[in-house]
């Protein structure tokens, strides 16, 4: 992927923030807390007008001045939302969708832990699931220097 992750976001089936990690250095975590809130009115819309068949990856879902939204929504309604930078580069369906099934893929271990409340309002705060989104980006990212 040639972008920069600058934020992972996970928000619950109640549209409450379940973790938003901000791996920018530019800019304020409150700009990406309002980021996750607008693209779940993006989302809902998609849903709702999109086909019966819903693919769990929503794709682009808008950009913003130097940033470009992805979604991507799980069978029990939890939507993640990724924010990369935007470069001169390409960011490829398929780079995306890699991310989005590790994130998938640390949110399902986390929601596999038997003393974790699904229908809890609550952040997730697992160090585990910390350590695996902090990974995820930092990988992503660290692929991005070497390809400039």
């Amino acid at each position: 992927m040639s972008s920069e992750i600058n934020c992972i976001a996970l928000i619950g089936k109640q549209n409450n923030p379940l973790y938003i990690k901000n791996f920018s250095k530019t800019h304020p975590d409150l700009k990406y807390h309002y980021i996750a809130h607008t693209s779940i009115d993006v989302i809902e819309e998609r849903v709702a007008n999109g086909p019966k068949n819903l693919e769990l990856y929503l794709g682009l879902l808008y950009a913003m001045e130097d940033l470009a939204v992805y979604g991507f929504m799980t069978n029990t309604r939890v939507k993640f939302v990724v924010v990369v930078s935007v470069t001169d580069g390409i960011i490829r369906d398929a780079d995306m969708k890699a991310i989005f099934r590790k994130v998938h893929s640390a949110y399902l271990t986390q929601i596999c832990n038997p003393f974790y409340n699904l229908d809890s309002q609550k952040s997730l705060s697992s160090k585990a699931f910390v350590r695996a989104i902090d990974a995820i980006g930092n990988e992503a990212n660290a692929r991005t220097s070497l390809d400039i």
